[in-house]
């Protein structure tokens, strides 16, 4: 609790704010982004402008943490409507560290199923497919906190797994991986 407490501290987000700070003001949903050229990381970027508002309606406040620099991401928030969200920038991932989030696999990044999933969404749904702009291997993942602490996880098993974002904020007791 105590180290979960540290780096919430440590991690600052565009306007000067700490995630302790935030987490302060109600639930927290963190979601930690794979790299913006990733076709799943422009996937969940709309997916969450969708639902922004109906998870601010639960109350839960969405903080989003990537990995590129804030001049950078601001041309990928400003694209997907997420400028108005908390954005913590991580370039050296080691906030996803901290949370235990992984480097991947082979076949987690690169496998049959997110192959297929990735013409899914790069071509069919538009997304498509850009230069690594991050660590291509980390994984990404979804916690949501309150009072300090993770009350419920997503820990992506695959590049291209989809959480389900507003189940998470009603049940929030769920352990989802």
């Amino acid at each position: 609790m105590l180290r979960l407490r540290e780096f919430m501290a440590e991690m600052v987000d565009q306007d000067g704010k700490t995630l302790w700070q935030i987490n302060q003001e109600g639930e927290v949903m963190l979601v930690f982004l794979r790299h913006f050229g990733c076709t799943f990381c422009r996937e969940a970027m709309q997916e969450l402008s969708r639902m922004k508002a109906d998870i601010a309606n639960r109350g839960v406040r969405l903080v989003l943490v990537h990995m590129a620099k804030d001049d950078l991401a601001f041309k990928y928030f400003q694209k997907y409507d997420l400028l108005d969200c908390h954005r913590i920038s991580d370039p050296d991932c080691r906030f996803y560290q901290e949370f235990g989030l992984v480097k991947g696999t082979f076949n987690q990044l690169f496998g049959f199923r997110s192959w297929f999933r990735s013409i899914e969404a790069g071509l069919i749904k538009g997304h498509g497919f850009g230069a690594q702009l991050g660590d291509g291997f980390q994984m990404p993942g979804v916690f949501i906190i309150s009072r300090g602490k993770i009350i419920s996880e997503f820990r992506h098993k695959f590049a291209s797994d989809k959480p389900d974002y507003l189940n998470m904020v009603e049940c929030p007791a769920n352990t989802k991986a």
